[in-house]
């Protein structure tokens, strides 16, 4: 993706406390990562979704966190993109993946939705399914067999050291696929894993 561009990031998750550092909230911990790292700060607030403008690494973005909840994102995210005249194209979403170990970040410019309802409501918004995803694996529970239990629960103190690099790791992926492109954040992002620590 070359600079001149102007891109729309947004991470997905569901809106209010109760999901809070929940699993299907590691989008929007991403996108608060990079809005710190990057000073653009997020107070604006128009078409069910908070975001806000500046430029990260040189490229003109908005990072956003649509609100109306997950499975919905797809209008959020399709009313700016329309509102700011930006390309599917440069639409890079963030979101966890269960189907993706723990620990893992994989990257990819296009396909389907994988069975992820967030990412299947933006393709039918957007009538096309040409945009990076940046996929963050929160893998799948043993104990609960409930994928809704799983995604919509908090990490486990153990987890925690590793979803804060994983964040951090996924934050710089986005910077890299913004100043150089999506095959280079797949060649330096993709099939590698954080452990838990032992």
């Amino acid at each position: 993706m070359p600079h001149q561009r102007f891109y729309l990031v947004a991470g997905l998750g569901n809106p209010g406390v109760a999901y809070d550092n929940t699993r299907h909230n590691a989008g929007f911990l991403v996108i608060e990562a990079l809005a710190d790292r990057y000073a653009i700060p997020l107070n604006k607030k128009k078409f069910n979704a908070v975001f806000g403008r500046g430029t990260v690494g040189g490229a003109d973005v908005i990072l956003a966190k649509p609100l109306a909840y997950m499975n919905r994102s797809g209008q959020p995210v399709r009313q700016l993109a329309d509102y700011y005249k930006i390309s599917h194209r440069d639409v890079l979403i963030i979101h966890d993946d269960i189907d993706l170990a723990f620990g893992r970040l994989k990257i990819k410019e296009k396909g389907g939705d994988g069975g992820h309802k967030g990412v299947r409501s933006i393709i039918d918004a957007l009538s096309s399914d040409v945009f990076v995803r940046v996929r963050i694996g929160i893998g799948r529970s043993e104990k609960q067999r409930n994928v809704s239990d799983h995604v919509l629960s908090k990490f486990l103190p153990d987890e925690l050291a590793v979803i804060r690099q994983l964040i951090m790791r996924a934050r710089d992926a986005v910077v890299t696929i913004l100043c150089e492109g999506a095959k280079e954040g797949m060649n330096r992002f993709n099939d590698r894993r954080i452990q838990l620590s032992s």
